[in-house]
Formats: structure tokens, sequence, C-alpha cells
């Protein structure tokens, strides 16, 4: 299945050549996107010139910081347009680790989409505070709950995705940006009827810069649910 790795960067110089290198030493077959938000820390130039020397690893620049799902729909219909079958959401500050790449893309050809998922049998979280577990695993367990779909991790973002199963979500109605993007995408595929398999993760803490998470993130997802419920 040639499969794309979309990774959004906003001022993330620190992290993204060792990313890039990490993905490609467990995954050689596949191809990299990076969908900069104009980082002004010099993030797409850096990836610019890795791709001169490795023509896996694609930049895709966009003009302004707009959020983490525009970043992502960007992306997918990029690898659409470039003939991709299998497309991957995931970090670059290692949160996402490059050998859990390996299990998910094992996954993929037998599914329609794939979670790496925290909250299943061998799946973890590292290093995180008492208020960030109760956000995330309480996140999931409301969106369970309202959504009514038995998946344990609904707001994880390291998943992987059919172009086809991403064609029945129709990327073009999706209304969520923030924390909410991957709950949406998720209550979508399974709206459509599409089978998904959720797989270990251990979930790490960023190594290097600044978290991208806020209250207004949080906030957003906790009403969107709703929404998505009853809206969609």
């Amino acid at each position: 299945m040639k499969t794309l790795v979309i990774v959004p960067t906003y001022n993330e110089l620190e992290n993204i050549p060792n990313i890039i290198r990490a993905i490609l030493e467990k995954a050689p077959q596949v191809h990299i996107l990076v969908v900069d938000d104009n980082s002004p820390d010099g993030t797409a130039h850096a990836v610019r010139e890795i791709g001169q020397k490795d023509p896996r690893v694609h930049l895709l620049l966009r003009q302004k910081k707009e959020g983490l799902g525009r970043a992502y729909i960007a992306g997918f219909k990029w690898g659409e347009a470039q003939g991709y079958e299998g497309l991957v959401e995931m970090d670059a500050d290692f949160s996402h680790r490059p050998e859990d790449l390996v299990n998910i893309l094992a996954a993929l050809p037998s599914n329609d989409f794939v979670v790496g998922s925290r909250y299943v049998s061998g799946g973890a979280t590292v290093n995180w505070g008492l208020g960030r577990k109760i956000i995330s695993r309480g996140g999931s367990l409301y969106a369970r709950f309202i959504l009514g779909f038995p998946l344990n991790d609904w707001t994880g973002g390291f998943n992987a995705w059919k172009i086809e199963t991403l064609r029945k979500i129709k990327l073009d109605e999706v209304k969520s940006n923030g924390y909410s993007f991957q709950i949406e995408l998720k209550y979508r595929a399974k709206l459509a009827g599409c089978r998904g398999q959720e797989v270990p993760i251990l979930f790490e803490d960023r190594r290097v810069g600044q978290s991208k998470m806020s209250l207004k993130i949080v906030i957003e997802a906790f009403y969107r649910v709703w929404l998505l419920r009853f809206q969609t």
C-alpha cells in the first residue's frame, strides 16, 4: 500500500529533522508530507533541505496558522491528488513513537482505519500530569457515551486511514479544527459503516518545544461532541 505519513508543524525546527529520520528508519517504505503553517523558526526550510536529498520527504507550505484540522485536511487532499492509498496522522514531537507506526501500518490493509490507542491493553501514557490524564481519558469516555460507538481512544491523533475511508467521511463537511477534529473523523467513519481497529501505543510527552494544547481547544471539543451527535 502506497502510504503517506502527514506531519503538521508550527515551530518544530528542533524536532522535525529527528522525527523524519526516525520515521524513515522504522518504515523506509513510507513517504512523509510535512504540512507547515509558515513557521517563523525555519521549520519549512529544514524540511525543504531534507527533501532535496531524499525524494520520500515532501513539504506543503501554507500561508498562515489555521489549526490542526485544516492542516490535516490539506495534507489528506494533497495525498489523494498524488495517488496515495494510505494516509497516517502523526505528531512531530515524538509523542507518537515511530516504533508504534510499524504496527499501525501493519493493521491498515485489513481495516478501513486504524487508531493508535492509549486506552486498550498494551497502550499507555508516559510523563503526564493528573490534569492531562483526566482531560484525555475523560474526553474519550465522554465522546464514547454521547456518540454511542465502542471506541476507547476518541481523542488520540495517531491514526491511519485508507483513502476510500476519507472519501466516505466527506472532508469538506468536517467542521472541527482543534481537539475535536480527531473525534469528528472517527465518528464520521463509524457512521459511514467503516471498520476500525485500535492498536496499542505508548504515548510520551513531547521531548522539546511547547505543547499546542489550550483551554480553548478542550472547550471546543466538549461542546462539539453534542453538535456531532445531533447535526451529523
